[in-house]
């Protein structure tokens, strides 16, 4: 049983100033050459030597479709994970997934948008998707999968993007190490001790209402039931499909049930002193999040002494897939600050 559907030239020794000349010359003949054997050719076919160097020298531009999955090992688990924009340098940023997450969970437009100007890794936690070992079956130990993660990358300080549950995981990261941490961008999420964050009997419901439905359990829980929402969810369910090679594994039902313990024990511990947050924060969700209650969101906000704020109309815990043209250029601008 599965949960996927809840949410991857050897050249003759001329002299040096002669070789190019012929190498173009030679390049101007062959493309000439193929243009006159073909019986459609015409003078718009004919290609310059330059074009021809300049065609075969672009490199090709790596995405979330189609970027590799590698491992690395950390604290006994072997880490899947992917990563791109390396080309960008700076601060990475690493992303933190959601309940059920897997790698093929994130949405392309933010993560190829991220990654546009940022080093971007994303990566399974313990015991989830193509991760080895036990899955953490608390927040706690999720961050400290994700600092031993960060550091067997060499990393010295990185940016956190974290979703829903992702979110909780980068509070605790910046808690526990706060050297490690540049800038916050918490999505979809509630502090520890937060109001109405998902319970698993809504998980259940709306699996069971994917179920009868013949839909994807995320469009009950991540969009609102309005036209606008209905759309952006199948919208974005189409998008996560766009990786046809190398998807992950799905996640398994017992390592589900190790994540669901993680955010009823979130919800119930007392509330964390985050006005020792330094770090600036951005805070993104939509206004009618019924997985983690919207109210977190301001609420949060006004906890981190260094925060910025975004609530999305007609939008639900998906708030930030839904309205992704305006979110990431806000998120680029905030990490740019």
């Amino acid at each position: 049983m599965s949960i996927a559907a809840i949410f991857h030239a050897t050249t003759p020794s001329f002299g040096i100033h002669t070789m190019p000349h012929l190498m173009k010359r030679a390049l101007s003949l062959f493309a000439l050459a193929a243009a006159l054997v073909s019986p459609f050719a015409t003078a718009n076919d004919v290609i310059s030597a330059d074009q021809v160097v300049a065609t075969a020298s672009t490199p090709k531009v790596t995405t979330w479709k189609d970027v590799p999955t590698q491992t690395i090992s950390a604290g006994g688990v072997d880490f899947a994970y992917r990563e791109l924009g390396q080309q960008n340098g700076g601060t990475p940023v690493v992303f933190l997934a959601h309940l059920a997450a897997v790698l093929d969970n994130w949405d392309p437009r933010i993560i190829d948008g991220i990654a546009a100007k940022h080093h971007v890794l994303t990566f399974d936690n313990r015991g989830i998707g193509a991760s080895t070992g036990e899955p953490a079956s608390t927040i706690e130990q999720m961050a400290d999968d994700a600092i031993s993660f960060i550091k067997a990358k060499g990393f010295t300080q990185v940016d956190l993007f974290g979703f829903s549950m992702g979110g909780m995981v980068a509070q605790d990261i910046v808690l526990k190490d706060p050297q490690l941490v540049r800038k916050m961008v918490l999505t979809g999420t509630a502090p520890r001790g937060g109001k109405h964050i998902s319970a698993p009997w809504l998980t259940f419901y709306d699996m069971m209402r994917g179920f009868f439905t013949g839909q994807d359990a995320k469009q009950f829980l991540f969009f609102t039931r309005t036209p606008n929402g209905i759309e952006a969810g199948k919208a974005f369910l189409a998008r996560l499909k766009e990786r046809t090679e190398d998807r992950d594994k799905e996640i398994a039902v017992s390592a589900f049930l190790a994540q669901l313990k993680a955010l009823s024990a979130w919800e119930a511990e007392p509330p964390a002193d985050l006005s020792v947050v330094t770090q600036p924060v951005l805070i993104a969700n939509g206004e009618s999040d019924r997985m983690v209650a919207s109210e977190n969101s301001p609420d949060m906000a006004k906890r981190f002494p260094n925060s910025q704020l975004i609530l999305y109309p007609d939008a639900g815990h998906g708030g930030i897939f839904q309205f992704h043209t305006d979110f990431v250029p806000s998120a680029l601008a905030f990490l740019a600050q």
